[in-house]
């Protein structure tokens, strides 16, 4: 199919191409080599070949309703399909032209000045070592960086990014255990103000336990920054762990309701054999991964590129292989 193989030839001159099939080997082991054991008793698009698709995709964690657009959208453009090859390659087409459906955003940066970003997120997500791996990735395009430790209330939140920026040599600011996080979000604003930062990456507290809690101190905030430096904060982040699957949906509806998220970090995705959950969160929550983490290593937090990571759950470089 002349669609595929231009989709396919795109994610060979991929930078991170490789990044992307090392990170993504477990779910492509699940994902992408359930597709392809369909071929051993492949007769046509019949109601079998779809319910199999269905099974395969709840299985990877696409999620109920994601997955049943996503079998709709297949089968009523593939009844011309004859061959499996055909099939197979026009079904991972379906799910690239499926997440495309919706307009991406991109990330707003601040042309007069410090670009604030707020990182959100449960604890337990990877937020502060996703925090220290942006400083770095940022850092790597040239950009002068700060983080603020506005965790103020999880014990050794702060030590621990505190060590990170240190090792980094970036300025932390930070305030004192229990402070208000607020109050250390418009010293760490002023001081990029004042010190020419391009980058000011916010680590916030993470706790889920009182809803009413979370929304006010979001809100508070985001006023508080707003104030400080024009259309701030310019991003806010939410951090989720790819291995809680479905949950993970749940987790962000929560932070939805608190604050204004404007995208995914979706963490450890190496470490999931049910890659999915990224349809289901473009789907129900209409939100973009702005990055993905596919290793331990700094530089294994990535970019999210659409056509990799379709690549990267289904076929890899070569038909059939890793």
């Amino acid at each position: 199919m002349a669609m595929f193989d231009k989709f396919k030839n795109n994610f060979g001159k991929k930078d991170d191409a490789d990044k992307y099939l090392s990170g993504l080997n477990k779910s492509r082991k699940t994902f992408g080599d359930r597709i392809r054991s369909l071929s051993n008793n492949f007769h046509g698009i019949d109601d079998e070949l779809l319910e199999e698709l269905m099974i395969i995709l709840l299985e990877s964690d696409v999620g109920i309703h994601t997955a049943q657009k996503i079998v709709d959208m297949f089968e009523s453009n593939g009844n011309m399909l004859k061959n499996f090859e055909s099939m197979e390659d026009y079904f991972i087409y379906i799910l690239y032209e499926f997440y495309e459906n919706i307009e991406e955003e991109y990330i707003h940066y601040n042309e007069n000045g410090p670009t604030v970003i707020l990182m959100v997120g449960v604890n337990g997500s990877g937020k502060t070592t996703t925090s220290a791996k942006l400083i770095q990735y940022y850092q790597r395009q040239g950009k002068k960086v700060a983080v603020a430790a506005a965790d103020t209330f999880r014990a050794g939140a702060i030590d621990q990014i505190d060590t990170w920026a240190s090792r980094l040599q970036v300025p932390c600011i930070k305030g004192k255990p229990e402070q208000d996080p607020s109050s250390v979000l418009v010293d760490a604003c002023r001081y990029a103000k004042e010190n020419n930062i391009d980058i000011l990456i916010g680590d916030t507290a993470g706790r889920l336990q009182n809803k009413k809690n979370l929304m006010r101190e979001l809100n508070k905030m985001t006023r508080v920054v707003g104030r400080e430096i024009e259309g701030a904060p310019h991003e806010v982040w939410l951090v989720l762990d790819a291995t809680t699957g479905q949950n993970g949906i749940t987790q962000a509806e929560v932070f939805l309701e608190a604050t204004n998220v404007t995208g995914i970090i979706l963490t450890k995705m190496d470490g999931t054999a049910r890659g999915g959950v990224v349809l289901s969160i473009r789907d129900l929550l209409h939100l973009p991964i702005r990055f993905m983490g596919l290793g331990e290593k700094p530089e294994d937090l990535r970019p999210f590129d659409i056509v990799s990571y379709i690549m990267g759950i289904t076929k890899g470089m070569d038909d059939g292989s890793d």
